[in-house]
Order: C-alpha cells, then structure tokens, then sequence
C-alpha cells in the first residue's frame, strides 16, 4: 500500500488492523472489519467517527543504535494497550521530520497497539521524495495540522535519551529497555514483517552482522515485507550478508509473525521478532514467547544468542575498524 497505493489526504481502509502504516504518507488509513471494508469496496463509502487526536512530539537529535521501533515501544508503554482508544496518533516535532519515510512508516504501523484508530505523521518534502523514487510524484500534496489545533493531549520525548527497547511477552506495552532484559536466552530471530521489513531496516541488521555469525543455538530469519525490497536486497548483497551470517531469507510476506509459515515456535521456545505483536499463540504456538525489537536489537540477539543492547555490538564493531586502520 505505502509503495503503490496511498496518498498524502486519502482514505484508506482495509480488513488488516495495521492498514494504519499508510498514515506515514499523510493519509488517515485505518483497519476495519471484513464486511465494513466489503462495503466500502462495494458502495465507496464508509462511516467513521472523527477520533480526537493525541500529539505526540519529539525533539533531539537520533543517537546511533536507537530506532523508531524504540520510540513507539516506549510510547506503548507509556500508554498502555488501549491508552489511546478510538483516537489518532499525529508524530510530529524536529526529530519525527527528520526521519526517513521507512521509521515513519514504523510509527505509525504500531499506532493501533496502543488502541488507536489511525497514526499520522504530515507530508513533507521525505513523502514527496519517497513517492518520486516510486514514480509517485504526482501523488504528493501538503497535508499538516493547522495552526493552534486543538489536541485531546501531547506527549513529548527528547530523541537523545531515547534507548533500545524490547517489548516482553505478551502484551506489546509491556517494554522495558533492552539492558533491563539482557541475558534472556533467544533460540530463533525473526527481522522482517510490515513494521520492520522495508530495505532500510534490513541494511540496519546487515550493518550489526556483517562479519559475524548467528549464535549456534539461534536460529535466523529475514522477510523482506516486499517484492520490491526483496528484488533491491538482493541488488545490494544484503541477501548475501545474511546467508554469510547463517540466516534463512524467506519469501517476502507476513512469514512467522502470523504462525503462517517457516519460523513456528516449539514449546517453550523464545523469538525476538521485528513485528508488532507478542500475544501468546501469535506465532503459531501459544506455548512459546515472543519479544519484539528494532533490526539493530534483533540482529544483535541473533549474534548473541540472548537479548543483548545493540550498542555494545555496534560499539565492538567500531572499535575493531579502528583496530584494523590503525594496523
């Protein structure tokens, strides 16, 4: 939908609860019921109630290993799963503008976990940049709040003091930072899904397992969320770096994170998943447990074999190619 479809002021619903993920292009996208959204299909029309809005605001600057997948995990848990019910989430402030459109479109794919109708963030030259390199130019309009709106509530962050965050079976607010889990055994890593497998997320866990290898006891999947980032994946040798690091590149889709596919839990078992659910039985077994993370901090558990803060990798990793100039 965000590669072909939705525009900045459209409408968009569909039968999947995360057609919100289209509000990163400026369109109040929404996931309905199967019948509500046949309707629409038939008729072109739909009811909806104007939910009140919640702003969520975000100054600083990105720190190196923290990703927008940390930022919505704190924001959920902060909220609560339905801390935002029936209402909108806008992103917005110096830090949500300077993300690219693959973490905006994280935020606002998560924006129904915390109960919310829709998450928005406004069009700006980023959406009218990433419809271009779609051929979507044409598509783009400015759609931003008026001046002075009216909020049902703010919420502000400082992206500086923003960490990895992991979200703990089995409810996604349940996030706590990833040092406060580290040391959790994980046997199998899923990075991929909608929320997190656009290729600028794969290029992020490339970058944390270039040049080293799955745990043994761990396994590795990647599921790119489309054709088009599976075909550009592979262009760049980012397939390649993966198979080099002992993972499974599945075809792109939904894969594991709807029990669906290669990648179904044993008993007993625990996934740290780039998705954006951890109920239990949502991978396929209700037996097993699920800890949802960022690229970096899902990379960096599939290297460890345990739940780990990707900075300490990212920080080895740096020091190593110090090393290496130096030498």
């Amino acid at each position: 939908m965000a590669e072909s479809y939705a525009r900045p002021g459209d409408l968009v619903i569909g039968a999947d609860s995360h057609t919100c993920t289209a509000g990163a292009l400026g369109a109040f996208a929404t996931g309905m019921g199967s019948t509500d959204v046949a309707v629409g299909m038939a008729t072109g029309q739909t009811w909806l109630r104007v939910p009140e809005t919640v702003r969520i605001e975000v100054g600083g600057r990105w720190p190196d290993g923290v990703m927008a997948k940390d930022l919505i995990l704190t924001i959920i848990a902060r909220l609560g799963a339905d801390g935002a019910t029936y209402e909108a989430l806008e992103f917005g402030g110096p830090a949500v503008e300077a993300l690219p459109m693959h973490e905006r479109l994280t935020l606002t794919n998560m924006a129904v976990e915390a109960g919310a109708k829709t998450g928005l963030v406004a069009s700006d030259e980023i959406t009218r940049s990433y419809l271009a390199a779609q051929g979507r130019g044409d598509d783009f309009k400015e759609v931003a709040p008026d001046p002075g709106a009216d909020y049902e509530r703010s919420l502000s962050y400082i992206a500086d003091e923003l960490v990895p965050m992991v979200a703990a079976p089995h409810t996604v607010d349940n996030g706590h930072p990833a040092t406060e889990l580290a040391g959790t055994r994980v046997d199998q890593v899923l990075i991929g899904t909608c929320t997190n497998g656009r290729l600028e997320d794969l290029r992020a866990a490339a970058r944390l397992l270039r040049g080293r290898r799955r745990a043994p006891r761990t396994r590795l999947i990647v599921t790119p969320a489309s054709q088009a980032v599976w075909r550009a994946a592979a262009d760049e040798g980012l397939l390649q770096a993966f198979a080099e690091a002992g993972a499974v590149v599945t075809n792109p889709g939904c894969g594991a994170c709807v029990g669906v596919h290669e990648g179904i839990l044993a008993d007993g078992e625990t996934c740290v998943s780039t998705a954006n659910r951890n109920f239990k039985g949502r991978m396929g077994n209700p037996q097993g447990a699920i800890y949802l993370a960022s690229p970096l901090t899902a990379a960096a558990a599939a290297v460890a074999g345990e739940i780990v803060d990707p900075r300490e990798l990212l920080a080895a990793g740096a020091r190593s190619t110090e090393g290496e100039q130096h030498g």
